[in-house]
């Protein structure tokens, strides 16, 4: 455009014959208003690339058009020459190749009809208008070969230096585009990672848990790993009081007996659908659920902000979720129903532990909530008269009688009440038609899978959003057009640059202002001698701004490549981050179906397992150290204690020998574990050394909790003793919850592993008889407990094993 601009300024300051230089006034004035209107759209930043390639044809075009009226817009007296405006249409050529945004294939045809068109309209316009002056055919054929020679030499050096720039050019684009695939990848494992860990824990205290386990992934150095944690005496405790909250546990009477008869597919269906209709009413009653134990269900209100109401809350979730169980037993004539209590008090809340981060709760109101379950009565819900304070007479109330039955009720000599729920029965509920569409001799766990699916309960992860797909059209198209219209910008800027710079040149290397004038009217750039000087002056700014060009472009890719390498330590660091947080919440061989690139959730988790053991070990101890006072922060130093305990047991898990041993949850101060869950879900006959050894694994885990627990008194000065219990065999594994999800194993093994531990005695391992014959087999020691009564099971004959022997004798799994 200042081309142009300068080209008609100098026009009519010389007073030049508008009536002989009309086509001169007229191409140079569409050639300024051409770049005008394409400076125009360029800056609106709205054009397509095809619309940028017809943008580059007619720039192209129009210096062309300037050329030949460069040649032809002269005064009479001024013969045509051979050699005219040669180095202007090898400018063009050039520019065809380093300053228009074409393609090669473009490039080398718009540079081919440049001098072809140059060489074509000289011959013919030397042979039919007439010869020069003292020229001769054989001179003019020489002239214009020299010409054509000139002209593919210039060609060769545009392609040449178009491949040179291609290759980074094509490189920074993609890495370009690389990069902005990094930056979408590096949102969406945020997201990820954000509603993982929400999901599972509080914001409040998930972001001092995010922030922590950052500052452990910045440290590469093990040594420095090493030096921060010796730095703190104690693990990090991620644990608030909470004041004037209500507690609800609720457990599924009648269950037990029916998951006995379901698949494995039936019984994490049945669990995820009814636990996930419990979540929907604890959303809607403004309560929190905070674990699921088997088919015990609890939640809070009055987290992780206080409410008024959250008594309230609390016994009309219990109501409701007594009437979803009714709705079921008539739609399915399925006997199962619900018992529920609910405490209002205190609790501490947060999370325990470096491993499978549950967020829970802990007081002496959650221990009489509790106990207000298992006292109460199917059907109802059984309150403590703390809640029947803050009720304020809503609800109207029977006695409850719990300390009849449960004897913790009637040590502390708790006054209950049942709750009377104010709405009418209906008993032609539209859902107790469904009974009707079941065949009657159907099995009961088919008769509630079918009916619970009805409700449509949303899978694990469900919220967690999947990972986007992105295609290098959609970047391109979008935000991968960010180098495109700046380097276009940069092309014009260049050219319109060299074409003032031809004319500047010329009128200063012009010694009088008379050979200026003359110039001009004779025609524009006919002077050899002098034209010489200024093409060669053009050439030199425009190798100039070539390797500026160039220079700029070897930047930017330095630039891209960096920033490239920081996204990827940034995209490296949050996967890092999100693996961890994964394998927190799920084992890792069950985390990668969840969350990454090859999510598959479009249906529940769940395996059948033959042969898996499985371990429970408590400190019951721990009950009586517990208390809340003023000295110990109302009971949040004794959870200290018992975070450095579960800790410590989580620390094992990294030596290599208990690789294969994986925690599942702690239930208060019980630590559950299992052993054979990360290999082939179906074993067969071949696989029973190895399922033996992994039994034997368990219990050299579990002689190590108790040297664990053995140091950790020497250092605390307390006396705590380890009660274990282990079982093996078939098991279900499964993932429930949708916006909670939770890993968890099921089944006869499990109910007995638990039995174990709960009849056992303070410092052994107590195992079943069937454990006890494999482990003897191994070397280890067993003494025969005799029979006991075990709940639900009748008298079974169980074993302790000598821990002492087996050190001995130096038994164990390397």
């Amino acid at each position: 455009m200042l081309t142009c601009a300068t080209l008609l300024v100098l026009f009519f300051s010389l007073k030049l014959d508008a009536k002989v230089h009309g086509v001169f006034v007229g191409v140079v004035g569409g050639a300024l208003c051409l770049f005008l209107a394409v400076f125009i759209l360029l800056c609106t930043e709205t054009l397509s690339q095809r619309w940028r390639t017809l943008l580059g044809l007619a720039v192209w075009a129009t210096h062309l058009t300037m050329g030949f009226t460069f040649i032809f817009s002269t005064e009479s007296e001024i013969p045509v020459q051979p050699w005219d405006q040669v180095p202007f249409f090898l400018f063009i050529i050039i520019t065809v190749y380093t300053m228009l945004p074409f393609q090669m294939s473009y490039a080398v045809t718009l540079s081919i009809i440049s001098f072809l068109s140059h060489i074509i309209v000289l011959s013919v316009y030397l042979t039919v208008g007439g010869l020069p002056p003292k020229r001769t055919n054989h001179h003019i054929t020489n002239q214009l070969l020299s010409n054509a020679v000139v002209f593919v030499c210039g060609s060769m050096v545009g392609a040449f230096h178009k491949v040179l720039m291609e290759k980074p050019l094509m490189q920074t684009f993609q890495d370009t585009l690389r990069c902005l695939g990094i930056r979408m990848k590096l949102e969406i494992e945020k997201r990820q990672q954000e509603n993982l860990l929400q999901s599972v824990l509080p914001v409040y205290i998930s972001m001092k848990m995010k922030l922590a386990i950052m500052e452990r992934c910045k440290c590469k150095d093990k040594e420095e790993q090493q030096r921060m944690v010796c730095d703190n005496n104690f693990h990090s405790l991620y644990v608030k009081r909470h004041e004037n909250v209500s507690i609800l546990y609720a457990d599924i009477v009648g269950f037990t007996r029916l998951a006995s008869d379901c698949s494995p597919k039936e019984l994490v269906i049945m669990l995820n659908e009814l636990f996930g209709k419990f979540d929907q009413i604890a959303k809607e009653n403004e309560c929190m659920r905070i674990k699921i134990l088997g088919d015990c269900y609890y939640c809070v209100s009055g987290l992780p902000v206080s409410l008024p109401n959250h008594a309230k809350n609390c016994v009309k979730m219990g109501l409701d979720m007594c009437e979803a169980i009714k709705q079921v037993r008539e739609a399915t004539g399925v006997d199962i129903n619900m018992r529920v209590g609910v405490h209002s008090g205190n609790v501490l809340c947060g999370v325990i532990g470096l491993r499978k981060w549950q967020f829970d709760v802990w007081s002496h109101d959650v221990t009489l909530a509790n106990h207000m379950e298992s006292g109460g009565l199917p059907g109802r819900v059984h309150i403590t008269e703390a809640t029947l304070k803050h009720l304020n007479k809503v609800y109207e109330v029977e006695e409850g009688n719990g300390h009849l039955r449960d004897p913790y009720l009637k040590e502390l000599n708790v006054k209950t009440y049942l709750v009377i729920d104010p709405r009418v029965e209906n008993f032609n509920h539209p859902l107790a038609v469904y009974s009707s569409l079941m065949a009657p001799n159907m099995r009961a766990s088919v008769r509630m899978t079918r009916f619970l699916e009805s409700w449509g309960a949303v899978k694990p992860f469900a919220h967690l959003q999947s990972r986007e797909e992105f295609s290098t059209d959609a970047m391109v198209n979008g935000k991968g057009q960010i180098n495109s219209m700046c380097i276009f910008k940069y092309y014009i800027g260049c050219a319109t640059f060299i074409f003032l710079c031809i004319f500047i040149i010329q009128m200063l290397v012009t010694k009088h202002v008379e050979d200026s004038l003359m110039l001009c009217k004779a025609g524009l750039m006919k002077h050899p001698q002098l034209m010489s000087c200024i093409y060669i002056t053009l050439f030199l700014f425009t190798m100039l701004l070539i390797s500026c060009q160039n220079e700029y472009c070897c930047r930017q890719h330095f630039l891209l490549k960096n920033k490239n390498l920081a996204d990827k330590e940034e995209v490296e660091l949050c996967e890092n981050l999100n693996r961890l947080l994964l394998e927190n919440v799920l084992p890792a061989h069950v985390a990668t179906l969840f969350v990454g690139e090859n999510k598959k959730n479009e249906d529940l988790y769940y395996k059948s397992y033959d042969c898996v053991c499985v371990m429970f070990a408590s400190v019951p101890d721990f009950k009586e150290f517990y208390t809340e006072c003023d000295i110990n922060k109302e009971g949040l130093e004794c959870l200290r204690l018992l975070n450095e305990i579960i800790a410590d047991f989580d620390e094992l898990l990294s030596k290599p020998k208990f690789s294969g041993v994986e925690k599942i949850k702690t239930i208060g101060s019980t630590y559950m574990a299992a052993a054979g869950l990360s290999g082939p879900p179906e074993q067969s006959s071949q696989d029973r050394e190895r399922q033996n050894a992994q039994i034997g694994n368990m219990v050299e885990f579990a002689i190590a909790l108790i040297g664990k627990l053995d140091g950790i008194n020497r250092h605390s000065f307390n006396t705590f003793r380890l009660r274990v219990g282990i079982n093996h065999g078939p098991v279900i594994a499964g993932v429930i919850g949708a916006r909670k999800p939770q890993y968890d194993i099921w089944g006869n093994t499990v109910n007995v592993a638990s039995r174990m531990e709960s009849t056992g005695e303070l410092g052994k391992i107590q195992v079943t008889e069937e454990t006890s014959d494999v482990l003897q087999k191994l070397g280890y020691s067993c003494e025969c407990r005799g029979l006991i009564n075990v709940k639900g099971k009748g008298e079974l004959k169980t074993f302790f094993v000598c821990t002492d022997s087996s050190k001995q004798q130096g038994i164990g799994l390397s």
